[in-house]
């Protein structure tokens, strides 16, 4: 087997990735939304927040695309580690191609000064008889959630802000549509590094470190991307500060779906349910701006016990879990 690795001049190259990645995701998370052939080209060029990854075709001996693979690294924190994506197309699984797969990864990842590699799949055998013939045990489940909009009850959102509300006496929401004022960068900065509280269960890394230029680096890319991206931020009045935040984005080629990013408050100011607060206006806010939304995603660790209280209250159904291992190399 070979990893042939994909640049942006290899128009059928992406196109056979953005195919294999479609007969996947029709058998193991049909109901998640699809990625254009267009959108995948911008991922190549752009990555998540600027830092492109690298993206290959799985090729078998006679040539055959039989899956496709991409390799994440950053620079701005955990230099030891990598992040991999592995799909296998659906007709050609249990054969071994995923696990050749791993050992080629786990070699680029090697000759890139990385020792340990995250990667995770949708539950179901697919992934979890691949984690058993590696030896690989679960170190966190993801769980993703949904929100449907049509079928909330009526004034739920205006009732759970009230509800918050009365627990922030002395902060006050502000509405950004991305992107942010510059001068706001370093703050938002700061506060967003609360997202580094989250649990992690089993997963070893270090906390992730922002800087103005990397908030800056993300708000960029998902415009880029063709996402309509939406910040609140709580602000507590006293002092000035940014106690927490929240982010929502909209996704400019399907404009029904919508996907939640980091909602987070800051240590210090906890305990006045800004989290709620927050999350609450946001759905207040999309509703005037944005009312063709139909769905929001979300994504929390199962053992995230206070986000996950609040994402049901919120009416956030669970669509499907997601393992998540880490292999060291």
């Amino acid at each position: 087997m070979e990893l042939k690795e994909l640049s942006l001049d290899e128009g059928a190259g992406i196109e056979t990735y953005v195919e294999i990645e479609e007969a996947a995701r029709l058998v193991d998370a049909p109901w998640w939304p699809s990625t254009s052939l267009g959108r995948q080209r911008l991922l190549m060029q752009h990555g998540w927040d600027g830092e492109p990854g690298r993206h290959f075709l799985l090729l078998r001996d006679d040539g055959t695309a039989v899956g496709c693979a991409a390799l994440h690294t950053t620079e701005y924190d955990n230099l030891d580690a990598s992040f991999v994506e592995i799909v296998v197309h659906p007709d050609h699984r249990r054969r071994g191609h995923g696990t050749e797969a791993m050992r080629l990864l786990g070699e680029q990842s090697k000759a890139v000064g990385r020792t340990k590699m995250g990667w995770y799949g949708w539950e179901g055998p697919q992934t979890e008889g691949f984690a058993a013939s590696l030896g690989e045990k679960v170190k966190s489940v993801a769980v993703c959630r949904r929100q449907l909009l049509q079928e909330l009850e009526p004034g739920l959102a205006d009732r759970l802000y009230d509800e918050a509300r009365a627990h922030a006496d002395g902060y006050a929401l502000e509405r950004i549509v991305v992107p942010s004022p510059e001068e706001l960068l370093p703050e938002l900065a700061e506060a967003t590094a609360a997202i580094n509280d989250a649990p992690l269960d089993d997963i070893d890394v270090e906390d992730e470190v922002f800087s103005p230029e990397r908030v800056r680096a993300y708000e960029r890319t998902q415009l880029l991307l063709g996402f309509r991206v939406y910040r609140i931020i709580a602000r507590h009045v006293a002092t000035g500060e940014i106690a927490g935040l929240s982010v929502v984005t909209v996704d400019g080629e399907a404009p029904t779906e919508g996907h939640q990013h980091d909602t987070s408050v800051v240590g210090a100011h906890r305990g006045h349910r800004l989290g709620q607060l927050l999350k609450a206006d946001m759905m207040r806010w999309l509703a005037e701006v944005e009312p063709q939304l139909e769905q929001v995603d979300t994504f929390n660790a199962e053992s995230n016990a206070h986000m996950v209280a609040v994402n049901e209250r919120l009416s956030y159904r669970v669509m499907s879990r997601e393992p998540q291992y880490q292999t060291l190399l």
